[in-house]
């Protein structure tokens, strides 16, 4: 399967990292961005594996996420071949309002 991130999820990642960055330094952000592809890699070798997303229960698509740290979440949807990381979360932030933005 493909791994395709949307504009939403990279420019949140981009946001997530720099206050890692400036806030724990250069190793911490590493750490961050090696979690995030153990992650990807793990959800592209079985696609299933994260929970669906109850924030999203009224949807058409299955929305799944997992938790990267304490300060994000990944969420993404399958649609054919392609794993579709819609979204990249604060955690900090409050869901619902993160979640009304999800294509």
């Amino acid at each position: 399967m493909k791994v395709r991130w949307k504009s939403d999820a990279i420019q949140s990642r981009r946001q997530i990292s720099k206050y890692i960055y400036k806030n724990f330094g250069e190793t911490a952000l590493k750490d961050f961005l090696q979690e995030i592809d153990r992650i990807v890699k793990l959800i592209k070798s079985n696609p299933a594996i994260a929970r669906i997303d109850p924030l999203f229960a009224d949807r058409v698509n299955t929305y799944r996420s997992i938790i990267v740290n304490r300060l994000s979440k990944l969420v993404y949807r399958i649609d054919d071949d392609v794993i579709n990381i819609v979204a990249f979360w604060d955690c900090r932030k409050e869901p619902i309002n993160q979640a009304s933005q999800v294509k």
